[in-house]
């Protein structure tokens, strides 16, 4: 085991644990309110020994990690933190989190959750506000206090002044509207008994979320506690085993193609929409990210183009076209032009470039070309284009696809 530290955010020190081989699929441990990472300590071992790598980190103003002397611990603070540790780890890990720590995940991949994690696993997370079971638990953590200033009690794991900051009144909304956007797999674990969240609670935020499940544990109430942390890692285990594999999947000739799509879907690109124009002189234009420079002298590129698109045709035949790379903020853009049923350019704000062809406007770079030949190959048929004409802006930066995914640049 090594001790390592992130930083969250405002510059507060964030102390962790790691366990296992750097080369195993991560897991993110993130113990709740009144607890440290300690609490991990016997799941972190079982994860170790299938395979994972694990890191079990402290929030900030508990355990070793930094208790901010202004007392920081607004809740929008937590999920700071949460974003910036993610963003500096060195894999998308599956984040495994209880009740505090769950808000603040959830809440914390509600925006470009594949970016920053392979999967999510909530424990024992309140979906609702209960004003009764709140004041409980606030009663039982300050009681805890109490008992620790008579010397009943060692050190707390915890600064005490969370207590006053911390506001659940808009949580669930909050939660709500988060998991809608999380498109990453999902597991929601519930103790059978756990009066912080009923069965029903659990099932419709479940359903609310693209890709999740619901397990319950019979017999069991809160179940990441000292004596109850082993219930559930059998069930922790097997989601990790379906959702994420420590082995690598392959691709042999005759397997399943989506497999394969998966393979190249890992080497990530930049979006494009091609563009030309019909006989009668109406635009035309769709999505495509196999996109390259093929040479300098002649200025040649290539775009691939599936013979089963729309547009397929007047592509092979018309001599002029532009490709638009895009950027980060036209991923509406990118979908617009890879769907179906749509005007394309009735909502897009375009002009005629000088070979005729549509020039998408805000674009990050534009290549206004001549084909110079066409090539079939496969299902697609490879359309090579010599550049009569190139724009371009430094200052925007680029629209990503990776995984199956867009995906924005992030920074060192």
């Amino acid at each position: 085991m090594a001790v390592t530290q992130y930083k969250g955010f405002g510059g507060v020190r964030l102390e962790a644990d790691e366990h296992g081989r750097a080369e195993d699929p991560c897991v993110l441990l993130v113990h709740g309110a009144g607890q440290s990472r300690r609490i991990w300590d016997g799941i972190a071992a079982s994860l170790v020994k299938a395979g994972r790598r694990v890191v079990a980190i402290d929030l900030r103003g508990h355990g070793g990690s930094e208790w901010p002397e202004n007392g920081c611990y607004d809740f929008e603070a937590y999920v700071e933190d949460m974003r910036a540790v993610l963003a500096q780890m060195d894999s998308r890990p599956v984040i495994v989190a209880a009740t505090l720590g769950a808000w603040i995940s959830v809440v914390a991949l509600g925006a470009n959750a594949a970016t920053l994690a392979a999967g999510l696993v909530t424990v024992d997370l309140p979906t609702h506000v209960n004003p009764d079971v709140t004041q409980a638990i606030t009663s039982r953590l300050r009681e805890d206090l109490a008992q620790i200033d008579n010397g009943k009690q060692r050190a707390p794991d915890w600064d005490e002044r969370m207590l006053d900051q911390f506001d659940v009144g808009d949580m669930p909304e909050q939660l709500a509207q988060a998991a809608a956007r999380i498109q990453i797999p999902a597991l929601y674990v519930r103790g059978a008994l756990s009066n912080l969240v009923s069965q029903q609670e659990a099932a419709g935020f479940v359903a609310g979320m693209p890709d999740a499940e619901l397990v319950e544990v019979d017999h069991a109430d809160l179940l990441v506690t000292p004596d109850r942390i082993d219930i559930f890692n059998g069930v922790l285990l097997e989601f990790l085993e379906r959702k994420h594999p420590r082995e690598a999947p392959q691709y042999r000739s005759g397997s399943d193609s989506r497999t394969f799509r998966d393979a190249l879907g890992c080497f990530a690109t930049g979006v494009t929409v091609v563009t030309s124009n019909a006989e009668d002189g109406a635009p035309i234009g769709l999505t495509a990210n196999s996109f390259t420079s093929v040479s300098l002298e002649p200025p040649l590129l290539l775009v691939c183009v599936a013979n089963n698109a729309g547009s397929a045709e007047i592509l092979r035949t018309q001599k002029q076209f532009a490709v638009n790379v895009l950027q980060i903020g036209q991923q509406p853009t990118s979908n617009r032009f890879a769907g179906k049923g749509e005007d394309r350019f009735a909502n897009t704000d375009w002009q005629a470039g000088e070979n005729g062809a549509p020039i998408i406007h805000g674009s990050l770079a534009s290549f206004e070309c001549t084909q110079f030949s066409l090539h079939d190959a496969g299902d697609h048929f490879i359309l090579v284009g010599e550049v009569t004409k190139a724009t371009f802006d430094a200052r925007r930066d680029p629209l990503l696809y990776f995984g199956g995914k867009y995906r924005s640049l992030h920074f060192s």
